[in-house]
């Protein structure tokens, strides 16, 4: 999820100050570059005091983006190409005309999960690990009708055997029916008076406080405390290693205020769906789930049906055990009890068409792409965060000389954080590798990294292809 708004080991704290609860969010700082490539290079560039060499500098970024293209340029083609034996449109037809046994068309599935979870790595995204699935499920938002995947519509073969044979650590309680993948981390605010919502949050606490009365809640928070016991990274302790690569942020919430699809035929489904979504809050989290079903009454709409139910029956029955019954207290009663049941039926309706209304919208405005489009958008991810980190690098070197991998990943980040104003978690090992594997630095005797010179580095990476086309276009412009 682009800019999704939990990040890697989300951890809630909760904190008391002059009688509020607040709950702080701890979030890792991404390893992603926040920061468009044409931005970043010129920016660079200005940064390089003599003209020819900024001259130099400028064609180096443009090598190493056309050399690095070409390195993914036939995995991308695989990808693509398998992509669509499984497109839930046209795929069908593609698999017909191949004459596949089930075996290969099991066997081409677990490559193409194989090739995009190769990139997913690529463009830092990871997979949304079930204690961040509980923090975003712990609050609500703009969607506060409870959603729930359907099941029986979701096929679970295809993952498990995926998973199987490429085992994951901290795999999630969904993974065998879908995965989500998240990146990016923002804040999003809306402003409202929220009388409905603050009536929710008031008989909510009366619910908890009923609950502990009769301590029924003991029954419910024996998972939680078994959960939280096999969790060794959940603890209040700060650790300084770690807080270096982390910030926190409060998530305010009214609470804390004070006041894929399965087919039953014989002939299987070989549909894989692909979705990618932007900036989508923590806490409206299931607007990217797969096969939603229609949302039911929430809990407190049920706990104010019985109440004023139990509460109008006592009503009525002590009138009528009066000596002398009013007839039109009896109505009046009955139309108040069945007012307010129509009244909490209606405003159930009234949620679900802002339900309906937020899945268009979000479906509109924050899914990016699908299908295809989503792959074709990973691939050029990936090449675009894997140019900033190795023109970043080796601007690095050529400026500030050798270093050590560690000093260059604390170079990097400082250069990022100074010049555009934003923080990451650079990824030092894989853009070293990049600048190995073009020729362009090397090591000295006590591993310090050292680049080559501007023109040499020039040189060795050499004309590519793309500016010996621009060349030709440009000799038959001028003749």
């Amino acid at each position: 999820m682009e800019q999704a708004a939990a990040e890697a080991e989300a951890e809630r704290m909760r904190r008391e100050k002059d009688g509020v609860v607040k709950e702080v969010i701890r979030l890792e700082r991404e390893s992603v570059i926040p920061i468009l490539k044409p931005k970043l290079i010129m920016k660079l560039a200005y940064l390089v005091e003599q003209d020819k060499d900024r001259g130099e500098f400028l064609k180096l970024c443009r090598r190493v983006e056309y050399t690095i293209r070409a390195w993914y340029l036939l995995q991308f083609e695989d990808l693509m190409q398998l992509y669509a034996l499984f497109d839930p449109v046209n795929g069908v037809k593609s698999l017909e005309q191949q004459s596949l046994t089930p075996d290969e068309i099991e066997t081409l599935e677990l490559n193409f999960l194989t090739y995009m979870f190769q990139i997913m790595e690529k463009s830092n995204f990871k997979l949304l690990s079930d204690e961040e699935y509980d923090v975003a499920q712990s609050g609500q938002y703009l969607l506060n009708l409870p959603i729930k995947v359907d099941e029986s519509k979701v096929d679970k073969k295809l993952l498990t055997r995926y998973f199987k044979a490429h085992p994951h650590d901290n795999l999630p309680a969904s993974a065998d029916k879908y995965i989500i993948f998240r990146r990016g981390i923002g804040i999003d605010r809306t402003t409202d008076y929220f009388f409905m919502e603050k009536v929710d949050v008031i008989i909510s606490r009366v619910w908890r406080s009923l609950l502990r009365v009769t301590k029924i809640d003991r029954l419910f928070s024996k998972k939680k405390q078994l959960r939280a016991k096999k969790d060794p990274k959940k603890t209040d302790e700060v650790n300084e290693e770690v807080e270096e690569q982390e910030f926190s942020v409060e998530r305010i919430r009214l609470e804390k205020m004070e006041l894929r699809k399965s087919s039953t035929e014989a002939k299987p489904d070989r549909g894989i769906f692909v979705k990618h979504f932007k900036n989508i809050p923590m806490a409206d989290m299931e607007l990217v789930l797969p096969e939603k079903k229609n949302p039911s009454l929430t809990p407190m709409d049920w706990v104010k049906f019985l109440i004023s139910a139990v509460l109008g029956l006592v009503t009525l029955i002590g009138s009528l055990e009066m000596p002398k019954a009013d007839i039109w207290v009896v109505i009046a009663i009955l139309s108040g009890l069945i007012g307010y049941c129509a009244k909490i039926y209606f405003t159930f309706q009234a949620n679900m068409v802002s339900y309906q209304n937020l899945i268009t919208k979000s479906m509109y405005d924050k899914q990016l792409d699908s299908g295809k489009g989503t792959l074709l958008h990973l691939c050029d991810d990936v090449i675009q965060q894997e140019v900033k980190e190795v023109i970043v690098s080796y601007y690095i070197l050529m400026e500030q000389g050798k270093a050590t991998v560690q000093d260059l990943d604390l170079r990097c980040e400082q250069l990022i954080k100074e010049e555009f104003g934003v923080e990451c978690n650079f990824d030092v090992v894989d853009a070293v590798k990049k600048l190995e594997k073009l020729g362009i630095v090397s090591r000295d005797s006590i591993g310090r990294i050292v680049c080559v010179p501007l023109k040499r580095a020039n040189d060795i990476i050499g004309q590519t292809t793309e500016e010996m086309v621009m060349r030709a276009q440009q000799a038959s412009t001028g003749s």
